[in-house]
């Protein structure tokens, strides 16, 4: 995990009062990632929510493709800086997911193949705020952009969407992930500015 990408390219378009404050509006779709790209085999893939008590519930490829899917538009935000408008996305609900699984945990460690991790309220993830998401803009997910499926929660900055999602931890007590453990804030909230510890 010691090798970054090297940002991202492209201009950026004039701020806009819409976006939180701090961000600056982009067409393009930036890559910023941790650590190499991970490629994993659709046969190979699948996704496992372990509550509290250890149990497991695991979702192929297949299986997740025949639940319930929604297209959100939304707005995402990055810690860097950057806010691309309108971007849509097709997935399943957490609260597709989530309602299969019986937990008293109050917060959420994510997993991604290759070893990334971040942490979130379980509450963050429920009530229509989060999805699996495995096609963007009417297309299959690419992997530099998360493929083949990554976590899309974007009311917070969008190193909470974790790309490679290969799964979800509820835990009692919150657990630091990647970022949070070198600095960066344990919620993220892009309207409160909250990028490092301390915001």
């Amino acid at each position: 995990m010691g090798v970054f990408s090297p940002g991202f390219r492209g201009r950026s378009v004039e701020t806009n009062a819409a976006v939180p404050p701090g961000q600056h509006v982009t067409r393009d779709f930036p890559v910023l990632s941790a650590g190499p790209t991970p490629r994993v085999p659709l046969d190979r893939w699948e996704f496992t929510i372990t509550n509290e008590s250890g149990h497991k519930t695991t979702w192929s490829w297949p299986q997740l493709l025949a639940l319930p899917s929604q297209t959100p538009t939304v707005d995402i935000h990055c810690v860097t800086s950057w806010s691309k408008l309108g971007t849509t996305w097709r997935g399943v609900s957490l609260d597709v997911l989530l309602e299969q699984v019986e937990t008293a945990a109050d917060y959420a460690l994510i997993h991604s193949y290759g070893g990334y991790t971040t942490n979130l309220p379980l509450e963050d993830l429920l009530s229509g705020q989060a999805w699996i998401a495995y096609e963007f803009d009417g297309e299959e997910l690419a992997p530099e952009h998360g493929g083949p499926a990554r976590l899309l929660v974007p009311h917070l900055y969008f190193w909470k969407s974790a790309k490679w999602v290969r799964g979800i931890e509820l835990l009692l007590e919150d657990e630091p992930g990647f970022w949070e453990s070198a600095g960066y804030h344990d919620y993220g909230d892009p309207w409160r500015e909250q990028r490092y510890q301390g915001d």
